[in-house]
This record gives C-alpha cells, structure tokens and sequence, in this order.
C-alpha cells in the first residue's frame, strides 16, 4: 500500500460508524431523508492509458467464475505493481480454472495455501494479506461481503448489480457510505461509466446538445442466458449454484442482471433515478429455475417523464441491445453519436486512427481494463472514488421493474426502500435449501 494512499485510523473509523450507522438505519434513512436522494453523484474517472507505479497492491478475488477471472486480469493489466495474491469460491474447480487462466495470461501462480473453498472463503479471502477486494460472485452474496470488506478497510471493484432484493441494496448503501467516510475507493462493474466515448457523449447531452431531455428507450434482447443441467449427486443448494442465472433468489431477475447497463445509462444521464416502475412479463424458452426470460417496464420519475426498458432472452429472435435517450432537439445513443429530428448526424466521438488515418472505431483500452485502472488511480493518488450508491441505486431500478412484473402491480422506490424482502436462505450449506422456488404469477405475487 502507497503511504500515500492513508485510510483513516481505526478510531476514526469507528467513530464513524457509530455516528453513521454501520447498517441498520443509514440504507433507508438516507436514501428516504434526503432530497438529493435519487440524485447521482457523478465520479468522472481520468481517462489514464496505465495506472501510476507506486507500492505494490495486492487483490483478493471473491468469485472465481468467468467474471470473476476476466476481472483479476483487467487488475493486472491497469498498471505496474499489481498482484492478485488469494482466490476464494465456494467451488475449488472455479478456483483451479482461475489460476490457471491467471498462469497462462500473467505467469503468476496462487500458492494453494492462499486458495480458499467453501462459502466462508470470503471472509479468509479479505483477512488474507491484500489491499483490495475483486467481488464477483453471484450478487445475491455481494451486500454481506461487501460489507465485510468495507468493515476489513479494503478497497472494492463491486461487479454489478450490487444485489437482489431491497435489503441488500440497503445494505450496499450503507456500506458505501462507511466506506466513503473511511477513505476507501469503490468502483463498480457498471462499465459504460468508465468508457470514454460514453463520458464524452454525457458531456455533449450535459451542455444541451439535444435539448432538455424527455424520454428514452432501453434495449437488451437477444438469445437464451446459459444455464447448467443437474447431475447425479448434486444437493439442491449445489445445483442452484451452478446454475445461478436461472434463480430469483442468487441472480434476482435477467432484467437486474443483464439490462442493468442499459437503464443504469439513461438513469446516469437524466442525472437521477425513476420514482416507480409498471412492468410485465412472462417465460418461454427457459425450461430451469424461476425467472421470466422476458420483461417490458415503463420507468417514470418524479417530474412525469420516463423511459420503456425492453428486455428478452430467447432463442431464434431478432436481437436488440442499445439505448435511445430522446430531448427536445434531437436524440443519442448515447455513446458516440447525436441526430437532430430530420436523423442528420450533427455530431459523432472521435475514435484514434489506425495506421491509414482512418478511424478505428474502437477505444485504446477497454472499460474493463479502464475501470480497473481508474481503481488503481484512485488509490495511488490518494483521490478515492466510490460507485457503491450508484450501483445500488441502479440495482434497485431493476427491482422495481422485476418486482411490478412479477406482481402486476406498479412498485414505487419509496416501497422498495421501505420493503422487508430478502430472497435467499438464512443458512449457507449444501443440501436442501429452504427457498420459495414458485414461477411468479402477476395478479397473485405480491409486490
């Protein structure tokens, strides 16, 4: 750790937590009380091809899957003096892919003794020797080890969505306050935050490139999400857990998992958060779990205006996967291009030339190295940044949308900020799990 980058004394520390709250009442009363509530703080990154060289920094991974693992190798791409140093998952053959992908990519092998299995290997993970923690385990986990890293002083990467259910987006807000008032950074796997062209094009719509804005449309269609077969011998928890995405309670719907980068977009740039959502939806190709594979939601904020939010996994259909955000002057994709309402293109972002002077189309570096090395910059300057409210805040959209179309009935944010949900078992074993594994029905679940 740079001696720089000084967290603040554990008393200190502490002291605010009791001023603040460690968990119990700042989630909701904050985000209740206070008129900026659903406002966004926004954390502009510097746009830094490599991080700076400092002390070297050492990250535990919390989820070894494929994301987990890509996110270990974006760490060590942002910059010198980064090691990855401890893997925990509750599965060791996740784990025994991860450090071989880690060897082959970076020739850094994790010493068995620094491997942790089971579902207590979050908490061996963030005792362990390290400066920051890579969460990526499915995010019905991530509230209580996210909690635990702030409580630890330990820098956060938080993959998205931050949670599945109203009680853990509380508490991914509270922790993220305790996090701030102790100086760690937290950065999100909201990517489109960190992509350049993205802030650039938020630029132009800031300083009235179309107008004031109105509406927008959010797309994420295409085809069916993966999913794992049971097999002989499997526990029902075991089961679950392999086949994660098809369950309400570890994944929280496709919507909050999938089409959180869309609505998390056209809620970065109306600059707030919607006040209630009205959605439908059902299931067709999906033949596991208990999620709907499609949904449609209407999401409205406080001034009336609002934007749909389309969203299908399902085979053998055209796909669609963007977002529209439309002014009174003209209309963005909001990544890299703006049209009047004649559809004349009057502006577009400038990606680098290739070798010929032409434009490349693509960025120097990808968001997924780019907010690994806004992290490390964070930290080794000493300028925290902390993505935690924004994460959640865009989490609990999803829930709402879900939410309404499971029940039918419209969900404002207020009643998801005041909600008791919690999805998921009280106890974390193999064997049987005690969960409500019913396909909602609207009309009949309540909301």
């Amino acid at each position: 750790m740079s001696k720089k980058a000084k967290l603040k004394s554990r008393r200190e520390f502490l002291g605010d937590a009791a001023a603040i709250g460690l968990l119990g009442a700042v989630g909701a009363g904050y985000a209740l009380s206070s008129c900026d509530s659903r406002r966004i703080k926004h954390e502009t990154p510097v746009f830094l091809d490599i991080a700076p060289d400092g002390p070297p920094l050492k990250a535990g991974l919390i989820g070894c899957g494929g994301r987990g693992t890509g996110a270990a190798i974006n760490f060590l791409n942002a910059g010198p003096n980064l090691q990855v140093t401890a893997l925990g998952d509750v599965f060791e053959h996740r784990i025994n892919s991860c450090r071989k992908s880690l060897m082959d990519s970076h020739g850094i092998e994790i010493p068995d003794k620094n491997c942790f299995t089971g579902f207590d290997a979050y908490k061996r993970v963030i005792d362990s020797d390290v400066d920051v923690i890579l969460h990526a385990t499915p995010q019905h986990f991530r509230p209580a080890h996210f909690e635990a890293a702030v409580q630890a002083r330990k820098h956060v990467f938080l993959e998205k969505p931050a949670a599945v259910d109203p009680v853990g987006v509380r508490s991914v807000m509270a922790s993220g306050r305790m996090a701030e008032s102790a100086g760690l950074s937290v950065v999100s796997g909201t990517i489109y935050r960190h992509q350049r062209d993205y802030i650039t094009t938020f630029g132009m719509i800031k300083n009235g490139a179309i107008g004031d804005l109105v509406s927008g449309n959010a797309y994420r269609m295409g085809g069916r999400i993966w999913h794992v077969n049971r097999q002989e011998g499997w526990s029902d928890m075991e089961a679950m857990l392999r086949n994660w995405m098809a369950w309400n309670w570890i994944a929280g719907s496709n919507l909050l998992d999938v089409a959180i980068h869309q609505f998390d977009i056209i809620n970065w740039f109306f600059e707030k958060y919607p006040s209630r959502a009205l959605g439908m939806g059902g299931r067709h190709g999906t033949h596991t779990g208990n999620m709907y594979d499609f949904f449609s939601v209407e999401y409205s904020f406080d001034d009336g205006k609002n934007y749909q939010c389309m969203n299908r996994h399902i085979d053998g259909c055209d796909n669609k996967s963007g977002q529209i955000i439309y002014g009174t002057k003209g209309y963005t994709n909001c990544q890299n291009k703006i049209f009047d309402y004649e559809d004349n293109l009057i502006w577009e972002y400038e990606y680098p030339l290739d070798e010929h002077g032409q434009p490349t189309g693509r960025l120097p570096i990808s968001s997924f190295d780019q907010e690994m090395i806004n992290l490390v910059n964070a930290i080794r300057t000493n300028n925290p940044i902390n993505q935690a409210n924004d994460l959640a805040s865009s989490t609990l959209t999803g829930i709402m949308g879900s939410e309404s179309a499971y029940s039918g009935k419209e969900v404002t944010w207020e009643e998801m900020m005041t909600s008791n949900l919690r999805l998921g078992p009280e106890e974390y074993k193999m064997g049987p799990v005690d969960v409500d594994t019913k396909i909602p029905v609207p009309g009949s679940a309540p909301a």
